[in-house]
């Protein structure tokens, strides 16, 4: 997966030194007003930390539920690769952004831009 996230990072123009490793961004969240995750859910969810009889259990995740406000842009509420249920779609700190990932990202940005500073 580093490979293949590595390629979608390239391909995007982030610069690679603006990436940070899981274990150097995990704690950070709980510091964090708003975690923006797009498409995501296997790799955001708490049950692989939380629940031991999970078939997650034990893989690493980002730690996303512990800042204040989660963002979550998906196009549905479905499970993930695993087809594990993600109770960090169900916190009080998350809000869901249902449809296109792109088209999301896109009104986020103009309704970002419209905001007077």
């Amino acid at each position: 997966m580093p490979g293949q996230l590595n390629v979608l990072l390239a391909e995007a123009g982030v610069p690679y030194d603006i990436v940070e490793e899981m274990e150097e961004i995990n704690d950070d969240f709980k510091d964090t007003d708003v975690a923006l995750v797009i498409g995501s859910n296997d790799t955001i969810n708490s049950a692989a930390e939380d629940d031991p009889n999970s078939s997650i259990a034990g893989m690493p995740v980002l730690r996303v539920w512990n800042s204040k406000q989660v963002i979550i842009v998906k196009r549905t509420l479905g499970t993930g690769y695993a087809a594990v249920d993600n109770p960090v779609f169900f916190n009080e700190n998350t809000q869901m952004l249902l449809g296109d990932a792109k088209k999301m990202s896109e009104k986020l940005l103009e309704e970002v831009k419209a905001k007077p500073l």
